[in-house]
């Protein structure tokens, strides 16, 4: 069988601080770099073997991935990073308290914006000139459901995630809440009303087990104090 790792990145400074973030770049936690290499040494407890890591272009991804490839003695292997894989943007969301958000337009819609498949935040009026993405002829978003963010990640698990498992590699993925919450709705075949509910947690190794037809046959979630600390 086939394994897919995927990983969400440690505590961020958003995350400590409940505030909007999307595609702005933040930095890890203590807390966060901790889960990081708590992750790492969790994956290297399994002997497991990566062919291919993917993470995005946002540093608190970047940093977590190379912290757990340290811990697993596997920083030689290849690394994509790709804009497909940056965390849902929440457009002139983006930077504010979610508290003080909930606080202004109530609870219900706070929750469609955050939480929904369908329903996009509120627009940014002229999207952000980032040249790290100018190269790659890609214009960031003013802003994106997480249905919008689906379906900008789907090529990338089709073209690059997909055909490497197939070829019986493993494959290493860390990532953000949403995009991993849109990769795990299109392989446990979640439906559009019940994704809402499905919440990745930061620095917890997620691992499936596929066939040789990409079936899942196994999934678990493997936390350091389970890989024997």
């Amino acid at each position: 069988m086939v394994k897919l790792v995927i990983l969400r990145h440690g505590e961020s400074q958003a995350n400590r601080d409940g505030v909007f973030t999307g595609w702005s770049d933040v930095s890890l936690t203590e807390k966060g770099i901790t889960q990081a290499h708590q992750a790492g040494k969790a994956i290297k407890q399994t002997g497991l073997q990566f062919d291919h890591m993917h993470t995005s272009m946002l540093k608190r991804a970047i940093i977590t991935a190379n912290i757990v490839l340290d811990e697993a003695d596997q920083l030689y292997i290849p690394v994509t990073k790709s804009w497909r894989l940056n965390e849902r943007h929440y457009g002139a969301l983006r930077g504010k308290k979610k508290a003080a958000v909930k606080a202004e337009v109530g609870e219900k819609q706070f929750k469609l914006w955050r939480r929904s498949y369908h329903v996009v935040p509120p627009l940014l009026a002229k999207p952000d000139q980032d040249p790290r993405y100018e190269p790659l002829g890609v214009t960031e978003p003013k802003g994106e459901s997480l249905e919008m963010a689906y379906e900008r990640l789907m090529p990338y698990w089709q073209d690059e995630i997909a055909p490497r498992l197939l070829d019986g590699h493993n494959q290493l993925v860390v990532a953000h809440g949403s995009t991993l919450r849109a990769l795990i709705k299109y392989i446990d075949r979640i439906n559009d009303e019940d994704i809402d509910h499905l919440e990745v947690p930061n620095g917890v190794p997620i691992i499936y087990d596929f066939d040789a037809q990409l079936n899942v046959v196994d999934k678990t979630e493997l936390s350091y104090a389970a890989a024997g600390h």
